[in-house]
């Protein structure tokens, strides 16, 4: 290992905590920084608890460019954009345009795929070396889909990820049932399904705590309730600077505050992209007919993850939000879809939660993982897939710091 390090990571979600353990089991002092009262309260409080290790399918694809028009047009209940004027915003966006040809598309996907391969190994190890235990389990993921051209598609995308050392099976409706029965009620309203056994689900709230308990026992520190204003490189050391003025120094700073990174990076002169993508959940006690597996119905864009005896659903894509209030009218659509999908998964009429909030999404649906400025290493733009990625992205942090990425 290289020398031992002061480092502050900024931003306490299922990166930063992944990042801040990772960091202290090779030896260096680390603090975590965050502007919420505790860990994973923002963007991981109540994602979708889905750990899509094979299922890492850029945003950006063939499929979403000739769907744009009816998108903007707000006729897509699930995924929307909502534009600015901002030369950030339009920036983006013409990068996404770039990414959504089919060998760009691919590109990303394989990219995303070997992170996801990378992640599930590192989430291994910290977990086992910190006796973490946050409701980690492997259900396996079934994908549903609704009609025979969807299905069609993701035939074509296991091709390619079989070819890529992923266990997949394609399955008629009677064969979908039968793994998992639970899903008798909708089987004559599907035209199949795609089965991987090795998806994971576990909750990142509960995940974050624990590594916050864990990186403590390991003699690291954590500083909440302190929004911090801007990054300085100025000297010797990178610093963060709160609202208040304190000005609080270290060898290093890992930014992986989420959608808030580009605003700090600004602060540096350095431009992330980096969008906010709103997403909806609700959690509610497991219904009559609660599969086992995690359930993805493709044509509603809804998942669903078993934690213990609450059912975990989530949806909606909306890119450009930048508020996280529950509005009452999304929420309800997303809980008409998860009704539509699988009636009987849930309790629907006693939801016990219900949570928004931003992903951070980049043009690629790639996270950035690099030195951005003297001593400030970013580690940011992991999209929906922030709970799947965030332990092999803390691996790559890590090299970065100890020269050997």
């Amino acid at each position: 290992m290289s020398r031992r390090e002061e480092i502050i990571v900024l931003g306490a979600g299922v990166v930063g905590m992944a990042t801040a353990l990772t960091l202290a089991g090779r030896g260096h002092r680390v603090t975590v920084v965050d502007g919420a009262g505790g860990p994973g309260l923002g963007t991981s409080f109540a994602n979708g608890a889905q750990l899509s290790y094979a299922y890492t399918d850029a945003l950006a694809s063939p499929s979403v460019l000739r769907q744009i028009p009816h998108i903007l047009l707000g006729l897509d209940p699930a995924l929307r954009f909502q534009p600015h004027l901002d030369p950030d915003f339009l920036r983006w966006s013409i990068a996404f345009l770039r990414n959504c040809g089919a060998g760009s598309f691919r590109r990303n996907t394989l990219a995303g795929l070997a992170l996801a391969a990378r992640s599930r190994l590192a989430l291994d190890q910290l977990t086992e070396r910190h006796a973490l235990e946050y409701g980690q389990s492997v259900p396996g993921k079934i994908h549903i889909y609704r009609t025979a051209a969807s299905l069609a598609a993701a035939e074509a995308m296991v091709a390619l990820k079989r070819a890529n050392g992923i266990t997949q099976t394609l399955l008629d409706p009677d064969a979908a049932v039968a793994l998992e029965p639970m899903l008798a009620p909708v089987r004559d309203e599907i035209a199949g399904a795609l089965h991987t056994p090795g998806e994971a689900v576990g909750d990142p709230h509960r995940f974050c705590s624990g590594a916050h308990d864990a990186l403590i026992r390991a003699g690291g520190s954590s500083m909440f309730d302190l929004p911090v204003e801007r990054i300085e490189t100025q000297g010797s050391q990178p610093a963060i600077v709160t609202r208040c003025g304190t000005r609080v120094p270290a060898d290093r700073i890992v930014l992986a505050a989420g959608p808030g990174a580009s605003r700090l990076a600004r602060s540096l002169g350095v431009y992330l992209p980096v969008q906010p993508m709103k997403g909806y959940s609700i959690t509610a006690p497991t219904g009559a007919a609660a599969p086992r597996a995690s359930i993805t119905d493709v044509a509603n864009r809804v998942v669903f993850a078993r934690l213990g005896n609450r059912m975990r659903i989530a949806g909606l894509a909306e890119v450009g939000r930048r508020d996280t209030r529950v509005e009452p009218d999304r929420l309800r659509a997303l809980t008409d879809s998860a009704r539509a999908a699988l009636p009987q998964a849930a309790d629907y009429d006693n939801i016990e939660s219900s949570w928004a909030g931003l992903r951070p999404m980049t043009p690629d649906s790639l996270p950035i993982t690099r030195t951005i400025a003297p001593g400030v290493i970013a580690n940011t733009g992991h999209g929906g897939l922030g709970w799947t990625y965030a332990a092999g992205s803390a691996e790559r942090v890590a090299q970065i710091i100890e020269g050997t990425a």
